[in-house]
């Protein structure tokens, strides 16, 4: 996925350009470039790296309209060459998404006299547009975009016109009113503080903007009036609060992400449960991190609701003939609401009859448009390409999600439970010492989560974190399947990270402990049971938890091995919030 970003108007759209990018280099930071139209002449500025490697070629640019792209690469390699925006005479596209069918229409193009500079799926837009062309560049568009299979979230710019062409299909796209004029981006945050008011678009909508005013049109391209509604990233803030790491910072805001999240789910209470009277089976689905959420949602359900629950990762659900039917409810998890996997695993369910909740962060997504109930995550900003305070804020939401079904009895009595949960998870952060783990874990060759039950669900988030941000290999693994396969990796190079929060297994899992050990692997322990930690204390490196209640105990290891992986990745010298080969919220296959 991209982030992209353009301006019209009366300002600098330079600066506003480079201020919009950076504020969206989450979604992408293999390379930056911008297009403007000065004087009527098309400029293009991009360079492979960061966004402020463009600054310096923006110097001086004086321009009133332009288009802006920061890049994660899926076609073509990170370089100069391939960044964005790509440009075919006098025309400019910047481009979110994936265009399936680029080969031959690219071949098409060659045929026709098209040369090519880039090893983009992207490109072929450019070109087309200027074939295309007949004085009017919404036209222009209108015409290519027919012929484009796969997603997108196009910007066009061309020489002689003083607007700006954008199409969506597939991939975020929002217009935004200012009082200098107007913008368009891939999402809220590259607008924080240019406008007020914004119009989400909706597939298939080609829009016309220029510094006086918008014009939207449908898929039939019949003019339309979209919702005008509110920005709500604003007032949003992007300052690190003193920390070196947006993932610190995230980290030592899960005791308010879960306290606002369970604080928000009062307001959504009453329609869940009316809309999940009757559902007789409920799957879960997410990707990543969200992913491992619902494992940990579907035993909430199955624990409090005893209804039958399954998770399955959106990505292979959704290619699936899964047996769905008006009994059936689907939860789909996503911190951004605009998981491409996630949104259409949504949209296979509803077109077989189901129920959709969303559990989001993001309250203006695609996902929050198609659910039936949307279960709000209220974790605020996440600016770490590493999900933390999002993925406790997914928890809380699915632990009452859980409790709704069971009824108003049991409700309560999680909803006073879930109370006590930020000053616990304030207590871990404060006592957290990861520092000696840290060191051994970083220099190890490959790290093994272990856990039984929703400490095996920790451990797959506990791995993947680990892997993420500080690039050291592992796997998360149920305890009880160490001895069937997973033994032949231990060895002195390697290190067990073994989790144990439920005392009726916590016997199986200290046996997983005493095996690594016969072994000759090194192993460390997390847990909040007593005579656990007595048991290794002086053996191994012991983390001790709060205790609390089991069914909750995986909001307070969570934020262990977040920890673990962040100060992993600190020795290490990572780039912490922007990992090399990944984006915040994927919004492509």
């Amino acid at each position: 996925m991209c982030g992209i970003i353009g301006y019209i108007g009366g300002g600098d759209a330079a600066e506003i350009i480079l201020g919009g990018l950076k504020r969206l280099e989450y979604r992408g930071y293999d390379s930056a470039g911008a297009a403007f139209l000065a004087d009527g002449k098309l400029q293009v500025m991009k360079k492979q790296g960061r966004v402020e490697k463009l600054s310096p070629l923006l110097k001086g640019v004086d321009a009133r309209v332009g288009i802006g792209h920061t890049r994660w690469a899926t076609h073509g390699v990170p370089s100069d060459i391939n960044a964005h925006p790509h440009r075919a005479g006098g025309f400019a596209v910047v481009h979110n998404g994936i265009i399936e069918n680029y080969a031959e229409l690219k071949a098409e193009l060659i045929l026709g006299g098209a040369k090519f500079l880039s090893d983009t799926d992207s490109e072929v837009v450019a070109h087309l547009l200027q074939k295309n062309y007949n004085g009017d560049l919404v036209f222009a568009l209108r015409e290519t975009v027919k012929v484009l299979k796969g997603s997108y979230a196009l910007m066009a710019i061309c020489e002689g016109e003083n607007r700006i062409a954008v199409a969506r299909h597939k991939s975020p796209l929002i217009i935004g009113y200012g009082a200098d004029g107007n913008f368009c981006a891939s999402d809220e945050p590259a607008l924080a503080g240019l406008c007020n008011t914004i119009t989400i678009l909706e597939d298939g909508d080609i829009a016309e903007i220029t510094s006086g005013g918008v014009k939207i049109f449908d898929k039939f391209f019949k003019p339309v009036s979209r919702l005008k509604e509110p920005n709500l990233a604003v007032s949003a803030s992007l300052g690190l609060d003193g920390c070196p790491h947006y993932m610190l910072k995230e980290l030592r805001e899960t005791p308010l992400s879960v306290e606002a999240t369970a604080r928000a789910f009062g307001g959504v209470k009453d329609s869940l449960r009316k809309e999940l009277d009757g559902i007789e089976r409920i799957i879960l689905t997410g990707c990543g991190t969200a992913y491992h959420a619902a494992l940990i949602g579907k035993r909430y359900i199955e624990c409090f609701a005893r209804i039958p629950a399954e998770c399955e990762t959106a990505g292979e659900f959704r290619y699936k003939n899964p047996v769905i039917n008006n009994k059936t409810a689907v939860i789909a998890v996503s911190q951004s609401g605009e998981t491409a996997d996630t949104v259409e695993a949504a949209r296979l369910a509803l077109s077989l009859g189901a129920k959709v909740i969303a559990v989001t962060n993001s309250h203006r997504s695609e996902l929050t448009r198609l659910a039936t109930v949307v279960v709000p995550v209220a974790a605020g900003p996440e600016i770490c390409v590493a999900a933390t305070k999002s993925y406790t804020g997914q928890i809380a939401a699915l632990y009452l999600t859980a409790a709704v079904l069971a009824g108003e009895s049991v409700y309560s009595e999680c909803a006073e439970k879930i109370e006590k949960i930020p000053a616990l998870l304030t207590r871990t952060l404060e006592d957290l010492d990861m520092r000696s783990l840290a060191h051994i874990c970083a220099s190890s060759s490959g790290v093994y989560f272990l856990g039984r039950d929703l400490d095996y669900a920790v451990a797959l988030e506990g791995s993947l974190k680990l892997k993420e941000i500080s690039y050291v290999p592992g796997e998360g693994y149920p305890s009880g399947e160490l001895k069937h396969g997973t033994l032949a990796l231990i060895d002195v190079n390697t290190t067990s990270v073994v989790i144990i929060t439920d005392e009726g297994l916590a016997g199986k899992s200290e046996n997983a402990v005493e095996q690594v050990l016969s072994r000759g692997g090194k192993v460390a322990v997390i847990t909040n049971i007593a005579e656990v930690e007595e048991r290794f204390s002086g053996k191994l490196p012991v983390t001790y938890l709060p205790k609390c209640d089991k069914l909750l105990s995986p909001l307070l290891s969570a934020v262990a091995v977040q920890m673990l992986a962040y100060k992993a990745a600190a020795v290490l010298g990572r780039e912490i919030d922007k990992p090399r080969n990944l984006a915040k919220s994927v919004t492509v296959e």
